[in-house]
């Protein structure tokens, strides 16, 4: 999607009811519950026949205007606006799973999902399979009639490893699984995961959405083009909706784990929808540039970012995201005691953990976010004591440079 149609479709959603006043941006609707003229359009509303708004943990108009623009600048079928990334992971995996069934997917994942996986769904009847989402033969081989879903991130964190998308949507459509992915490192205007086969797409929109860290908030986007589901109850939801997955979402699982996002928070990510793609742009030419130049320092043994020339995955890197794929890249120093004596003598790169800040912000994964995992665990995960994490913001290249350089010095 080229800027003048992600702006144009974004900009011209209108609003589900006409504000009395005018207002060129969404009000805040910080109301709980909403008044009906008479007992039977209550009745209509509660049980679904209509679309007007009952209590704001269900709907409200403001997250409601957020979850249209979404679903407006995606082509998605419904989009659900949650309270964290997090939380869209687990309201996603909840309806999708049920006691008995299994999980696909890589050892390659951000630390809370790991533990969601590993620790959480497991204690309710879920067995996660882990393969490498690089060989779509292991993947085929894992999955059986009691697979729930292929679950990736499109680039992993912070390992960088880049799946072939394409493929393995093909693998699991074949044998009737949905594919999740979580696309947070790169805003859907400009990776569009539904012309790669991708089903349900989970976003932390605390990141490049929120405009510089201001909310948290996480978003479902359902495609609606899956109904192989082998879900009991979606499967009993079949012929009834053209997303089985979505109705269950929305009539039962969300209004039960009560993670729904707040009014304000929706009033200020959808503020943050319209600078998107300008701040990706100039974050991600900056984080491309930075990478190259990390290169040449000697006190550099390695680094990674999937649009260098002699990354492994630059090839598929490029095919699904183009030149700039994120602001976010990792480098390796000698020890990790290196890495701790460079991050303190940083003076304008922040110590500190997010993605995608209008700051820079640097952290050293294997002892903060994978921080509570056994060393034996780190390793299967391919996390090293040497890496650093490094999300670039807004700040001008030579800045970062200058900065990266004293604190090597």
């Amino acid at each position: 999607m080229n800027e003048k149609e992600y702006e144009a479709q974004l900009l011209s959603t209108p609003y589900p009811k006409q504000d009395p006043y005018g207002a060129l941006s969404m009000p805040v609707y910080h109301a709980l519950a909403y008044e009906f003229e008479t007992a039977e359009e209550m009745e209509a509303a509660f049980c679904g026949r209509t679309d007007e708004h009952t209590y704001s943990r269900i709907t409200n108009p403001t997250v409601q205007h957020l979850e249209e623009r979404v679903k407006n600048v995606t082509g998605a079928y419904g989009v659900t606006a949650l309270n964290s990334g997090m939380a869209a992971i687990s309201n996603t995996l909840i309806t999708l799973a049920w006691s008995g069934c299994n999980l696909i997917t890589s050892r390659h994942l951000f630390g809370n999902t790991y533990s969601f996986f590993v620790n959480t769904l497991n204690a309710l009847g879920m067995k996660v399979r882990f393969c490498d989402l690089t060989n779509p033969k292991e993947v085929a081989e894992a999955m059986d009639e009691q697979t729930c879903g292929l679950f990736l991130e499109i680039i992993t964190n912070p390992q960088m490893e880049v799946a072939d998308l394409a493929a393995l949507s093909k693998i699991a459509h074949d044998r009737g699984v949905p594919l999740i992915a979580d696309t947070t490192i790169i805003p859907f205007p400009i990776f569009r995961a539904i012309d790669f086969g991708v089903d349900i797409e989970v976003v932390a929109s605390t990141k490049y959405i929120s405009g510089g860290a201001t909310t948290l908030g996480g978003l479902i986007i359902d495609y609606g083009r899956f109904n192989q589901y082998r879900t009991p109850l979606l499967q009993a939801l079949k012929g009834t909706s053209q997303s089985p997955f979505h109705t269950r979402l929305r009539k039962e699982v969300h209004r039960n784990l009560g993670a729904y996002m707040t009014p304000e928070v929706a009033y200020q990510q959808s503020l943050g929808l319209e600078t998107l793609q300008l701040r990706f742009e100039r974050q991600a030419t900056a984080c491309k540039e930075l990478a190259g130049k990390l290169q040449a320092l000697p006190q550099v043994k390695t680094v990674n970012y999937t649009g260098l020339r002699d990354n492994p995955f630059y090839g598929i890197s490029k095919k699904q995201f183009g030149n700039y794929p994120g602001a976010m890249l990792t480098f390796d120093l000698e020890s990790r005691e290196e890495c701790y004596r460079f991050m303190n003598r940083l003076k304008l790169i922040r110590r500190a953990t997010n993605l995608f800040d209008n700051r820079s912000l640097i952290i050293h994964p294997a002892s903060t976010i994978f921080g509570s995992f056994t060393a034996v665990q780190r390793e299967s995960m391919d996390v090293k004591e040497t890496t650093i994490r490094l999300s670039v913001g807004l700040e001008s290249v030579a800045s970062l440079f200058e900065d990266i350089c004293q604190a090597l010095a």
